[in-house]
């Protein structure tokens, strides 16, 4: 086989899916571990818990560690820890505590996908290619298709198989990162910056006004996916009145199989676009997304405009990388952790925020979401914003 950077934009690729296992799987077994091992809800939400800290630690400590062990020895051993943590997952709750072997495999393939949202877009933007922004967007629209993967082939694995066989699956998944972790042992990686050229350093970035906007566009980002597409399900049965499972179908899949077809499409047509035009676009219809969800009179139509924030919120992650890189061309592995940090603070706000408000407005979702609606009217006012100051500095 040889070894091109195709192959190492592929092998990016499938590591987005590696992050979408290790987020996505264990979350399928919540009942199983309550019913098999006892667990209680309340010690099974904390692995979500943990494994959301772990990767937030993750980004912090990584602008330090990683080039100092080279992006090749790092991405090789995430890739090595998120097959252990899947395999120490069917292994250890057989032979320690269930609860203490479950959290333990959380914390050790935490730290994998950790490392690897930290890394992987650095590496693609590194890669000699001509569309870089559509390659960024195309990259991160495998975490979506990654997301969908997990649950269908599970949910189809356990109607065959039954939710007993979850040890075997659990080893099955872990072969997609060993695969490409043995591809990426091969694969041609290059640095973000050139040789000799030192990275700024995280007082460096935070002393550029323009990368404190960024890093509230990647919050804002990550708070607009999350606050819908976390609680896209819960918000269908309520609305609907349906099952689970068509509430997971007509919730949280349609929304992540819109926003991987954002990036998707972005990523084959966004040579002829403009990316700040894409993006103010995408941030204006996030908030109509965002109105329709919460104030239709319809809960079909509520439904439409759940999924259509999928849509909307698409290129922003990405969008913002690229920008990102871009802007503060000497940004290095400093600026791509701290974009990564900012963004999964934004993952964690945003559900929090809808689900404080919700409880507050007695359960009511639609309450909830609108208070989230702030994050997409930032990105449109951050955006304007940016705009303005490129024009200041062009009449300069």
């Amino acid at each position: 086989m040889r070894f091109t950077y195709q192959t190492t934009l592929r092998a990016c690729f499938v590591a987005y899916i590696v992050q979408a296992v290790v987020n996505n799987f264990a979350p399928l077994l919540f009942v199983t571990f309550q019913s098999a091992y006892g667990i209680p809800l309340t010690r099974i939400t904390l692995l979500v818990t943990v494994n959301f800290i772990v990767q937030l630690l993750v980004d912090a400590l990584s602008a330090r560690f990683i080039d100092a062990v080279g992006y090749r020895a790092a991405v090789v051993g995430a890739h090595a820890l998120a097959a252990a943590g899947l395999i120490l997952l069917a292994v250890l709750p057989e032979v320690v505590d269930p609860f203490a072997g479950i959290l333990a495999a959380v914390i050790v393939y935490a730290v994998g996908g950790g490392i690897i949202e930290v890394l992987v877009s650095p590496i693609v933007e590194a890669c000699p290619t001509e569309n870089k922004e559509g390659s960024m967007s195309l990259l991160h629209s495998f975490y979506c298709w990654g997301s969908v993967g997990v649950v269908l082939l599970s949910t189809l694995f356990f109607a065959v198989f039954g939710t007993v066989a979850w040890h075997i699956l659990a080893c099955l998944w872990a072969c997609v990162p060993i695969g490409n972790g043995l591809v990426l042992c091969r694969t041609p990686i290059s640095m973000p910056l050139d040789d000799g050229d030192a990275g700024m350093t995280v007082r460096e970035l935070c002393s550029r006004k323009m990368f404190w906007l960024l890093a509230l566009m990647m919050l804002c980002a990550g708070a607009s996916e999350l606050s819908v597409s976390q609680w896209a399900s819960t918000f269908a049965e309520q609305g609907l009145g349906v099952g689970k499972t068509v509430g997971d179908l007509a919730g949280p899949m349609s929304f992540a199989l819109l926003m991987g077809s954002a990036r998707a499409l972005y990523a084959k047509f966004g040579g002829h676009w403009d990316l700040d035009a894409a993006m103010l676009a995408s941030a204006c219809l996030g908030v109509v997304a965002y109105l329709v969800t919460c104030l239709a009179p319809s809960p079909v139509v509520s439904l439409i405009g759940c999924a259509m924030c999928g849509f909307a919120v698409g290129i922003m992650w990405p969008g913002t990388i690229s920008r990102a890189a871009a802007t503060l061309r000497r940004g290095g592995t400093a600026m791509f952790a701290l974009l990564a940090l900012a963004g999964d603070v934004g993952c964690s706000v945003g559900p929090t925020l809808v689900g404080m408000v919700s409880d507050l407005a007695g359960g009511d979702m639609k309450v909830g979401i609108l208070c989230a609606m702030v994050f997409p009217a930032v990105l449109v006012a951050s955006l304007l914003f940016q705009r303005a100051y490129r024009k200041r500095l062009a009449a300069r």
